[in-house]
C-alpha cells in the first residue's frame, strides 16, 4: 500500500504565496496617487487595448497586475457584481467597500483551495463616498476617497496617499514618499506617478508606453477618465 504524500500546511501556505509573487513581479508595476479631486492609476503598459486599469461602477475604479487573464475575468465578475446591486437596489448603494470584500473572499478562497492561487494584485477606489467633504476641506483620505489594496491571498488594506503594487515596490513607494504633497492637482500627481515608475525602470517612460487612467469627484456621474496623447504628455510635465 502506497503512502500518502504529506506537505505541512506551513510549507504549502509558503509555496503557494512564492509562486504567486513570482507571476505577479513578472509584469510591470501600478501606482496610485490621491490628489486634490480624486485618484490616478500610472502604470507602464505599451497595449492601447490590453487595459490594466478600468471602470467598475459610477464612482469606483479597478487596477491589477499580474496575469491578465486572472484579472480581467474578476473585472468582469465585479462588473456584474455592482450592476445587479445598482439595478436591485439604487446607484448610490453600489460601493468600494463590499466589491472589496468579495474580491478578498474569492482570492482568499482560491488561495486556500484551489490548485493554484491567482496571480494578481488589485486595487478598488471610490471617490466622492460616504467621508465626502465639501471642497477645500482636507482630511486623512482627500475627497471622500476610499483605496483598498487586494493582495493575491485575499489579505485587504486600507491604503492613503498612494500606494504601489506589482513586483519590487520598495523603491517605487520610497519615490512616492519623497514628491508626494497633500493637495496635489491632477496633472501633478500623474507627473508624481509617471517619476516615480521612470526611476524604477531606470529610464524616462513616454505617454505611448503608459496608461494614465483616474477618477475625478468633480466629474458628473461616471468618475472615471483615461489621460491619452496631447493631454498625458502635458500632465506629466507639469
Amino acid at each position: 500500500m502506497s503512502a500518502n504524500f504529506y506537505v505541512a500546511p506551513e510549507q504549502l501556505m509558503k509555496d503557494r504565496a512564492e509562486y504567486a509573487r513570482k507571476g505577479i513581479a513578472r509584469g510591470r508595476a501600478l501606482v496610485a496617487v490621491e490628489y486634490a479631486q480624486g485618484v490616478i492609476f500610472a502604470s507602464e503598459n505599451p497595449s492601447g487595448s490590453l487595459h490594466k486599469t478600468s471602470e467598475i461602477y459610477d464612482r469606483i475604479g479597478f487596477a491589477a497586475v499580474g496575469r491578465y487573464n486572472e484579472f480581467e475575468s474578476l473585472r468582469v465578475a465585479g462588473i456584474r457584481l455592482a450592476d445587479v446591486k445598482g439595478y436591485q437596489y439604487a446607484r448610490e448603494d453600489v460601493s468600494a467597500k463590499p466589491l472589496a470584500n468579495a474580491y478578498s473572499q474569492a482570492l482568499g478562497a482560491s488561495f486556500m483551495g484551489d490548485s493554484k492561487p491567482f496571480e494578481v494584485e488589485l486595487l478598488i477606489a471610490q471617490v466622492g463616498g460616504d467621508g465626502h467633504r465639501p471642497e477645500g476641506e482636507e482630511g486623512p483620505q482627500g475627497p471622500g476617497l476610499e483605496l483598498y489594496h487586494i493582495l493575491y491571498d485575499g489579505s485587504i488594506v486600507d491604503e492613503q496617499r498612494f500606494v504601489a503594487i506589482g513586483g519590487d515596490t520598495d523603491p517605487l513607494t520610497r519615490s512616492l514618499e519623497q514628491r508626494w504633497e497633500r493637495g496635489l492637482p491632477r496633472d501633478r500627481a500623474v507627473a508624481v506617478g509617471v517619476a516615480a515608475l521612470s526611476e524604477a525602470a531606470g529610464r524616462e517612460l513616454t505617454p505611448d508606453v503608459l496608461e494614465v487612467s483616474g477618477l475625478d469627484a468633480t466629474r458628473a456621474r461616471r468618475r472615471f477618465f483615461r489621460l491619452r496623447g496631447d493631454d498625458l504628455a502635458a500632465a506629466i510635465d507639469a
